[in-house]
């Protein structure tokens, strides 16, 4: 029972990393929260599951291999900086054109955590370093029922951080201005397009 409460206690300490760490799933969550609240929050985290899980099943039975990591890192950064500077294009140009106090994202949320998750060199990065090692860590206890163990005590941190964030972004949009509500949104854009710089300098 101890050995089972010190290994959660590592997963969700060092998950922390991962979970909080500022990104381009962290700027678009406050985007959809400033329109959806907490809902818009959860969807991102569904969308974000949805990547998640696959890729850490996929690492516990070992179909990923640091020997092609290179390649594909390279492929993800690339086509998630694209992604990145099309979606804020979008938003960019969507936040210019509305009137009032009103953006309405034409993105589906759970898309959106589904390709700012899937195409984030760096949350593919963490997965197969720092997670790979606390799989390896749960194999070792728990054989193939580590897998889920440590994808459970991991994604319960990425549903409730995008919720709360979310939510705090909703309270803040009854507050703000026409004119502040239009400067943070296009705040958050240029937030996502230095992220998409960064993953091409990163990969360069």
């Amino acid at each position: 029972m101890e050995q089972i409460i010190e290994f959660a206690v590592t997963v969700i300490i060092i998950s922390a990393s991962g979970v909080m760490a500022p990104g381009p799933l962290f700027a678009a969550n406050i985007a959809y929260g400033l329109q959806g609240g907490g809902k818009a929050g959860i969807k991102m985290a569904v969308g974000h599951t949805i990547v998640e899980l696959p890729l850490v099943i996929l690492l516990g039975i070992g179909v990923f291999s640091f020997e092609i990591f290179p390649e594909f890192r390279t492929l993800i950064t690339i086509l998630g900086a694209i992604t990145l500077f099309v979606f804020a294009g979008i938003q960019i140009k969507t936040t210019l054109q509305m009137k009032e106090t009103t953006f309405n994202l034409k993105h589906n949320a759970v898309l959106t955590g589904i390709t700012l998750s899937a195409l984030n060199p760096f949350f593919i990065i963490w997965w197969l370093s720092i997670g790979f090692k606390l799989i390896s860590d749960a194999m070792l206890i728990w054989t193939f029922v580590g897998i889920i163990v440590v994808f459970l005590l991991h994604i319960w941190m990425d549903f409730v951080w995008l919720y709360s964030v979310a939510c705090i972004a909703s309270k803040s949009a009854k507050i703000l201005s026409n004119k502040n509500y239009k400067i943070l949104m296009i705040g958050l854009s240029v937030m996502l397009i230095y992220f998409g710089i960064s993953f091409i300098t990163d990969v360069i």
